[in-house]
């Protein structure tokens, strides 16, 4: 394992990790605070606390089983009682608005303007979609997140499942129990069950959350690929244990069976002085993925972009996977090269980080997103129908400058009171990118 910054800027460290492996990390102003041959020592050294924080059964299969000793100031039991807060329209109620089956497309989503309010990340939630349960852990929900201000004095830990957040304008100075994260557009981070974090910001942000109750992201598997191919598990970057010793007027923040509570507590809850363990936070930079591509004629799936996936009972089905578009050569021959038109029995929500969506260069904008729902047809726009028709198929670059991703998901998503009236933000033209489509059937 190697370290990858100057302990001088805590911030930033990080160190290489191997996915899904034991790591260990301890404050270098506290050497030694980790036990040697044991987790639970009758006493830790410099008085620390021992607590482990678990991510799966205990008897789960070792090759499944996550969890992490942290070795604390104090333990994470020392706060008031949870009350009910405000919740915004941060939401699980997928049956408050009624089905609609119609492509959806949102134009980029508004960030509060802070001359007139101060919004922090956990008062920018908005959810767009989702499904399932997070009671019988097995769903999901696609979120929005839009702020202008740091949260200071505040954290949030996400009792129901994972967050996967995907940072579209703004850097993310992310705080968590295991040390310090800074997040960037064209990066991504996965902060898991149970861990406590505090987002700082410097300016309007705003990204996309994947939300999983049903277990954990995981890379998938490769197959045929072999050994290498798509995001290499020494990519994942984790945080290094860097403690703040602090007394001051805390608040912490538990999504909690889908309704936000807080408690309050008189000191820092970032005081973890060493960790050991598989189950932290992480993250991964997009341009890292290594591309596998068709060289010959027609299209492999679009599975062959996935970075992580939560995969359910049933074999190769997933509870959700997080799919990208990144820059790469097309050089098929005898083929029409842009995504084809499909009707799919999984769920597809589509963001775009940056740049220009190759199959739709108009209307889908950054900061935006669609929603192509259970067997709804989808594909090109008519103006990338026509294009793709007729270009000369020779080798050339695709999606240079852009990045695009997809939430796609097993689960028959249904669109929340915000999502589908309350944003402001739906296309309601969206489906008119199609009506140029031409008949050129032409029997012999």
């Amino acid at each position: 394992m190697a370290n990858m910054a100057d302990h001088k800027k805590p911030e930033v460290f990080q160190y290489l990790s191997g996915f899904g492996n034991e790591f260990a990390s301890e404050d270098p102003r506290c050497p030694n605070a980790l036990p040697k041959g044991q987790n639970n020592p009758q006493k830790c050294a410099y008085g620390l606390y021992a607590e482990q924080l678990s991510g799966t059964a205990f008897t789960a299969p070792r090759v499944h089983n996550k969890r992490t000793w942290l070795y604390r100031i104090r333990p994470s039991v020392l706060h008031s009682r949870f009350e009910p807060v405000p919740q915004g329209n941060l939401t699980h109620a997928w049956d408050e608005w009624h089905p609609d089956p119609n492509q959806m497309r949102w134009h980029p989503f508004a960030i509060p303007d802070p001359a007139f309010a101060s919004v922090d990340f956990v008062e920018g939630l908005s959810t767009v979609c989702g499904a399932g349960d997070c009671k019988s852990r097995n769903g999901l929900a696609i979120h929005i997140y839009a702020c202008n201000a740091s949260m200071g004095n505040k954290c949030f830990y996400d009792s129901d499942g994972d967050f996967l957040i995907v940072p579209q304008q703004g850097t993310l100075m992310i705080h968590t129990e295991f040390g310090r994260m800074t997040v960037a557009p064209n990066e991504i981070c996965v902060i898991q069950q149970g861990m406590r974090f505090s987002i700082a910001v410097t300016e309007p942000s705003r990204g996309y959350i994947l939300e999983i109750f049903s277990g954990h992201f995981t890379l998938p598997d490769l197959g045929p690929i072999g050994a290498n191919g798509l995001a290499n598990p020494r990519d994942f970057l984790t945080p290094a244990a860097w403690y703040e010793d602090r007394l001051c007027d805390y608040t912490v923040i538990s999504k909690y069976q889908g309704k936000l509570f807080a408690a309050k507590q008189d000191h820092s809850p970032f005081d973890v002085v060493a960790w050991h363990g598989n189950y932290c936070p992480y993250k991964y930079d997009l341009d890292n993925f290594m591309v596998i591509n068709a060289v010959a004629f027609d299209h492999a799936d679009p599975s062959i972009f996935t970075v992580l996936t939560c995969q359910s009972n049933k074999p190769g089905v997933a509870v959700a996977d997080f799919v990208i578009f990144p820059p790469r050569w097309s050089v098929q021959e005898h083929t029409f090269r842009p995504p084809y038109y499909h009707r799919n029995c999984m769920s597809e929500f589509m963001g775009l980080i940056k740049g220009r969506y190759e199959a739709k260069e108009e209307g889908f904008q950054a900061g935006g997103g669609t929603l192509h729902s259970m067997m709804t047809p989808h594909g090109p726009d008519a103006a990338c129908f026509e294009k793709a028709s007729t270009d000369a198929l020779t080798p050339q670059r695709v999606a240079d400058g852009t990045m695009a991703f997809m939430f796609e998901s097993s689960f028959s998503m249904a669109l929340t009171k915000w999502g589908n009236l309350t944003c402001d933000k739906v296309d309601k033209r969206y489906n008119e990118c199609w009506e140029p489509l031409q008949k050129h059937f032409k029997p012999s």
